[in-house]
């Protein structure tokens, strides 16, 4: 894993992306929206409101650019302790950008899938998660996809992964002898999909937060101060303009 701490948010401003050297597979905590409400007066709700349409500008700028994935942190299984009005807020909004994916999947070039366990949640927002998964499979000039880590955890979908392959074992459909870090992945909410080549963080912590563990092994990090609502494509560049002048060597010279 590689990180780096952007203090000096002057360096790389107003520089844009090389469009021929851009990451496959962008992943961000979206992270920050509470405080950005605080510094306003605003209730948290608020901050999710507006880190929402944050996600929005996002996605789009990141299929214009050319991006073909990009995943989300919008909910992990640990957000269930916030207040309950925080939590239906998030749900709420959730299904308010699904109802508008469906409508527009086709047109505007998206796919949509979700990584986590969607059981807990409620029973109309889970079939409408399905139901934009499958609107996504079949959109055929998709240019971009969304994936949204909703009730995610990374040692969660680890543990899951685990049962799936034991029982396949136990079944016969795999052998012990057999398993590699290849056939393992399979058995991750993100297989079919490439590993994440620059994980971003916004809101100045410097931590995963249980947040793709498995997939980060050889991501690159970009953690910067700014507060998830104010994260708009110029902050985006930076990130991109710094990924690109990093040399991955992945455990080589």
């Amino acid at each position: 894993m590689a990180f780096w701490h952007r203090k000096n948010r002057g360096r790389g401003a107003g520089e844009k992306p090389d469009p021929a050297r851009l990451p496959r597979h962008v992943a961000i905590i979206m992270d920050g929206n509470g405080r950005w409400a605080k510094k306003r007066g605003l209730p948290r709700t608020a901050g999710h409101a507006a880190g929402a349409e944050t996600f929005r500008t996002i996605a789009y700028y990141c299929r214009d650019l050319g991006i073909p994935y990009l995943t989300v942190y919008a909910f992990s299984t640990e957000n269930w302790k916030r207040p309950a009005e925080e939590v239906s807020t998030i749900m709420d909004l959730l299904r308010k950008y699904l109802l508008e994916a469906l409508e527009k999947m086709e047109k505007d070039g998206f796919r949509i899938r979700f990584f986590g366990d969607l059981e807990p949640l409620p029973p109309a927002l889970r079939e409408l998660c399905l139901e934009a998964e499958q609107t996504g499979s079949q959109v055929t000039a998709a240019r971009h996809q969304v994936n949204v880590c909703l009730n995610y955890g990374g040692r969660d979908e680890i543990l899951r992964a685990a049962r799936a392959w034991a029982q396949a074992c136990q079944t016969g459909r795999e052998s012990p002898e057999e398993l590699t870090e290849a056939v393992f992945s399979h058995y991750l909410d993100t297989a079919g999909i490439p590993d994440p080549d620059l994980v971003i963080r916004p809101s100045g912590e410097l931590r995963l937060s249980n947040f793709l563990p498995w997939q980060s092994a050889y991501a690159e990090f970009y953690f910067t101060d700014t507060l998830w609502p104010d994260f708009g494509p110029a902050e985006l560049d930076k990130a991109l303009v710094d990924y690109q002048r990093r040399q991955r060597r992945f455990g080589g010279v």
